[in-house]
C-alpha cells in the first residue's frame, strides 16, 4: 500500500524548484531531477512524471506553488484509484 504523505513529499521536493507561476506541465520538466523519467514511489505505487501527465488530468493551470499543484495531482490519483 502506498503512503500518500510519502508520495506528496517526493512530489513537492521534485516540483518545488520550478519557476513559479507555471502554466503547463512542460514548465515543470527543467526542475525535475531526472526529467520526465523522475519516479515517485511508495509501497506498490510507482509512477514517473511522464506517467503522471498521461494518467491524470494534469492539473488546473496556472499554479503559483508546488503544494497547490501536488494537492491537485494527489486528489486526481485518488479519484483514479491509483492511490
Amino acid at each position: 500500500m502506498a503512503d500518500e504523505s510519502e508520495i506528496r513529499e517526493q512530489m513537492v521536493d521534485a516540483f518545488e524548484e520550478a519557476d513559479y507561476p507555471i502554466s503547463s506541465p512542460m514548465d515543470l520538466v527543467p526542475a525535475l531531477p531526472n526529467g520526465p523519467g523522475t519516479k515517485f514511489e511508495s509501497g506498490d505505487f510507482s509512477m514517473t512524471a511522464m506517467e503522471l501527465n498521461t494518467k491524470t488530468s494534469g492539473g488546473d493551470f496556472p499554479y503559483d506553488d508546488a503544494e497547490s499543484f501536488v494537492d491537485d495531482i494527489i486528489e486526481d490519483l485518488k479519484e483514479q484509484g491509483e492511490l
